[in-house]
């Protein structure tokens, strides 16, 4: 048996309404699909499944919410014909990329995509999508966009919007590698046509940042790691911070920050980097060791190596949450030490990691021992990291010449 009704899903949104959703129900099995639609209770006639005079719309909005039912009926008469055996997705599938406009839109898909990233504790991806999304609406003017308005025009319009205020390549790419991971996702569900895939024609990989990486010499390095902390006592994590990751072969902050002291023996430091998966065993030189025996000797009782999440057992937004407050004054620190430093380069986590790297290729280490260190899947990967490096070598090269 079969049931198709609209009703208001007693799921309480943050503004206090409810989602007005198609409830499709086929051998006790029952799904929800999403309308353009909230309301509050008081507006709804539950009997009906239909507004009532207390909205300020109803009669517009009972018309559509009509179409929504009938067209359902329609595609469930329609697989009846071909087959009494089809299924719940077989409606699915036909019914998401045909007649649910709220899944044809893309700003609402979008949202569920960021609500999945954060529940899957991806809190850095989220935060990247939001402000994607914020980017594209703005220039839209407006949240009525479907998947088949993105066209190759629309995205060289939007690129045109944002070099007028003074975007370049780099930080337009990446709302544009947002909007086409999600225009995939919306594929592979079944809610956009590939027919009319933008992407084929648009080509992002054009849109490559040309910033360098920024890399220290040794010399500096040891600047930094040198550096008084009696006299700058408020630096005492930053530098650490940077000390531990330029010594255990750029480690980066995602994974100091998750590292636990199960992870740490006598000798060595155990950890699977998040990015790669690659799994590391690090030899604890005496920098390191230092810095290890301060952390344990000012624990704050949780199973984590450093400060930055204070508890054990956070939700993954409460990680997040942590990992971006702490990074931000992490960055900031790293900007002031360099000053203090006479270090004429933009400062940041992920110098450290450069700077490994640009020391080792500085001593004549092979690159393919460098991609090893680095925990690279390729050899090519690391060559182009390299050729970004410092220059210095080159510098030094020319001067020959004089």
């Amino acid at each position: 048996m079969i049931n198709v009704k609209i009703v208001l899903r007693k799921k309480r949104l943050s503004n206090g309404e409810f989602p007005i959703c198609l409830r499709v129900t086929k051998d006790r099995k029952t799904k929800y699909f999403k309308t353009i639609f909230n309301a509050t209770e008081d507006e709804w006639n539950s009997t009906s499944g239909k507004f009532n005079k207390r909205n300020g719309n109803y009669l517009q909005n009972n018309r559509l919410l009509i179409k929504f039912q009938d067209r359902a009926l329609q595609i469930l008469g329609e697989l009846k014909i071909e087959s009494d055996d089809f299924t719940m997705e077989d409606f699915e599938k036909k019914y998401r990329v045909i007649s649910n406009p709220v899944q044809n839109n893309v700003f609402r898909f979008w949202n569920e995509i960021i609500g999945e990233m954060t529940e899957a504790g991806r809190i850095g991806n989220a935060r990247v999508n939001k402000e994607a999304f914020k980017s594209i609406l703005k220039f839209h003017g407006s949240t009525n966009l479907t998947f088949k308005n993105i066209t190759p025009t629309f995205l060289t319009k939007y690129e045109v919007h944002m070099r007028a205020r003074g975007g370049n390549d780099g930080g337009i790419g990446v709302p544009m590698r947002a909007l086409r991971a999600v225009y995939n996702s919306a594929i592979s569900r079944n809610m956009a046509k590939e027919e009319y895939y933008p992407f084929k024609i648009y080509k992002i990989s054009r849109l490559k940042g040309k910033g360098l990486k920024k890399a220290l010499s040794l010399e500096q390095v040891k600047k930094i790691v040198s550096l008084d902390l009696k006299q700058y006592p408020w630096f005492t994590d930053s530098l650490n911070y940077f000390a531990f990751s330029f010594y255990t072969r750029g480690m980066n902050f995602a994974d100091m920050m998750k590292l636990e002291w199960k992870q740490v023996d006598d000798e060595k430091i155990y950890y699977t980097r998040s990015k790669t998966k690659g799994a590391f065993k690090i030899k604890i030189v005496p920098p390191v060791r230092k810095i290890l025996d301060f952390y344990k000797e000012n624990s704050l009782g949780t199973k984590y190596v450093f400060p930055i999440l204070l508890h054990d057992n956070l939700t993954p937004s409460q990680i997040g949450n942590r990992k971006h407050k702490t990074l931000q004054k992490y960055n900031l620190q790293l900007k002031e030490i360099a000053e203090i430093c006479d270090i004429n380069k933009t400062l940041s986590s992920y110098v450290a990691r450069h700077s490994f790297a640009n020391c080792l290729k500085q001593k004549g280490i092979a690159t393919d021992v460098i991609s090893e260190s680095l925990g690279h899947q390729n050899l090519a990967i690391t060559q182009a990291y390299l050729k970004e490096l410092d220059s210095s070598i080159l510098d030094e090269a020319v001067d020959l010449l004089l």
